[in-house]
């Protein structure tokens, strides 16, 4: 065998398997090993500054040498040498309480991301594989068994993200050499027109809530098209009744069976957003009616500044919001509506009034206007024969 280079390890016939036969007048009898051939390779980790021995083998001597170099080169950029053996299942149980743990993700965000991996990561197939078994064919089938089973597009790149994110975290641990999802594409999420109503249909939703606790927070949702937990996060102080503003500083969700104020998702959701003449009364009846329901609480009113809060003072829970609206929307007769659907019918009249895309997409606080016209993509065809009669118009025909 020819000599080897520093480094490559050393390469031997394999005659060391427990069932290996002792050689007899120094002939070895026929066996399955005869012809396999080992390799090891001694390395110090990086981080621990142990010394370590990798083992390799094949069924030549040249094999076994490109299994060495290729560990070599792992370790050259401070990789294992090869891969752990960890289930994927185990690893996700480390990594969301580690890193993810302590990840600066929003609180419900790990609970979604936690909650994703192990409905859909960890049980078999996907989580019994071990992390070095783990190949983007795996991805490609996990992405198809979803499909096949109907989870949305939405929730089939979510999966995704989750298992990209739990491998990068076995790359940054040293155990993996690469990220296999990262070789596959990111499924793509099927664009959907929102679902919104007209004006009128607004107007009949937010007579039916008239009366209803939450009549106000409806009020102020068609009249800004904040989110349910923007509006919700409002304080007084955030409202400037005399220049017709609210800030958007939070939004409000429960997070571990408690209420809190996280910061938007994006930087953009922080903004300021006019509120129309009709809003802004409602808002100071709104808040004459809240100072009166608090001298009626006396002693057992909590002074917590929020806009809109129970009888005692405390803020709103959210499901207690969509409650009120899905009973008002039966009242009027309406279905499949939800928060959402009154900010959806909110940008759609701005659009449809001839609002700039920017303008709305700012209002709205998403990230870029790239995902305004994603989701608002859609023109009803009086908007469109509207803008072709300015055209008309400004033409002079």
């Amino acid at each position: 065998m020819a000599k080897r280079t520093k480094g490559e390890g050393s390469v031997y016939r394999r005659h060391d398997h427990p069932t290996c036969p002792p050689a007899v007048g120094g002939v070895r009898p026929a066996h399955r090993c005869v012809g396999r051939w080992k390799g090891a390779l001694v390395y110090v980790d990086p981080l621990s500054g142990e010394r370590h021995r990798a083992v390799f083998y094949g069924t030549t001597a040249g094999a076994v040498t490109e299994k060495i170099k290729a560990a070599r080169a792992r370790l050259d950029v401070d990789a294992p040498p090869g891969d752990s053996k960890m289930t994927l299942a185990a690893y996700i149980d480390r990594w969301a309480a580690t890193t993810l743990a302590a990840s600066d993700r929003k609180q419900t965000t790990k609970r979604l991301y936690a909650g994703l991996a192990r409905t859909h990561l960890s049980p078999a197939p996907m989580g019994t594989h071990g992390l070095d078994k783990l190949k983007p064919s795996h991805v490609d089938a996990l992405i198809l068994r979803l499909r096949a089973a109907g989870k949305s597009t939405s929730t089939i790149r979510q999966v995704y993200t989750v298992l990209r994110a739990v491998l990068d975290g076995a790359v940054r641990d040293q155990l993996v050499g690469r990220n296999v999802a990262s070789a596959v594409k990111r499924p793509k999420v099927e664009t959907t027109e929102a679902r919104h109503l007209a004006p009128a249909d607004v107007r009949r939703l937010l007579d039916a809530a008239e009366g209803s606790r939450y009549h106000s927070l409806l009020v102020l949702l068609a009249g800004t098209g904040l989110r349910r937990g923007e509006a919700l996060a409002l304080k007084w102080s955030d409202v400037d009744l005399d220049a017709g503003t609210v800030r958007v500083r939070g939004t409000l969700s429960r997070v571990g069976g408690d209420l809190v104020v996280t910061k938007p998702k994006t930087e953009k959701s922080l903004r300021t957003v006019p509120i129309p003449a009709s809003v802004r009364t409602m808002l100071k009846q709104h808040r004459r009616d809240q100072l009166h329901e608090r001298v009626r609480a006396a002693n057992v009113w909590t002074e917590t500044g929020y806009v809109f809060t129970t009888e005692t003072g405390q803020p709103c829970d959210p499901r207690n919001a969509l409650r009120a609206l899905t009973g008002a929307a039966e009242r009027a007769g309406l279905k499949a509506i939800g928060l959402h659907t009154i900010r959806h019918s909110y940008a759609t009249v701005m659009l449809e009034a001839g609002t700039p895309l920017k303008v709305v997409s700012e209002l709205l606080g998403h990230n870029s206007i790239s995902v305004t016209g994603d989701i608002y993509g859609h023109v009803s065809d009086g908007a469109a024969r509207a803008a072709v009669d300015r055209l008309s118009d400004a033409l002079g025909w």
